[in-house]
């Protein structure tokens, strides 16, 4: 048996113009603005791709950032070093194509995201997500995300071992 979707970086061959998730700014920013952020090296932005037709069904991107560390819930700030602030890998926008909803594609590429962030050599404490509102909140939230800081809809998820069940 072979994978549906493959998930890969955002290349030049790849066809945005068709891509409609349903909500305009991601759709938008998808088709206009990602590979200028690309380029400048601000985010990287990765595709799944359906294999049979090579049509995008979905996409993210990722970056480097950081928060404050007394923004960071008690519990998880309690094992850290006492830096002003923490490394975090920042999800900055994650979106299916409206064809693929419901096939489970959006926490594929939410999973992409946490094991490429875990394999950086860049260290990361967690994953950090600014949901657009609550139904993505409660997505996020779904896959084992926190709510932290003082604005809404800002979520956490700790990138351990432990958490992700990944064993060295």
């Amino acid at each position: 048996m072979t994978a549906r979707f493959c998930i890969e970086t955002l290349a030049s061959e790849h066809d945005r113009t068709g891509f409609s998730s349903g909500v305009e700014p991601l759709d938008k920013y998808f088709r206009e603005q990602v590979s200028q952020d690309v380029r400048r090296r601000v985010t990287a932005c990765y595709v799944a791709v359906e294999v049979a037709t090579h049509r995008l069904a979905g996409y993210y991107t990722l970056a480097a950032g950081s928060i404050p560390l007394a923004d960071v819930p008690e519990q998880l700030a309690k094992r850290l070093p006492r830096y002003r602030t923490v490394p975090v890998a920042r999800l900055g926008r994650l979106a299916v194509h409206l064809d693929y909803r419901g096939q489970k594609l959006g926490g594929a590429l939410l999973w992409d995201g946490m094991m490429r962030a875990i394999r950086s050599e860049v260290a990361v404490f967690a994953l950090v997500v600014d949901a657009k509102d609550d139904q993505a909140a409660a997505f996020y939230r779904h896959h084992g995300f926190v709510e932290f800081g003082s604005l809404s809809h800002q979520l956490i998820l700790p990138l351990t071992n432990r958490v992700i069940g990944v064993s060295k």
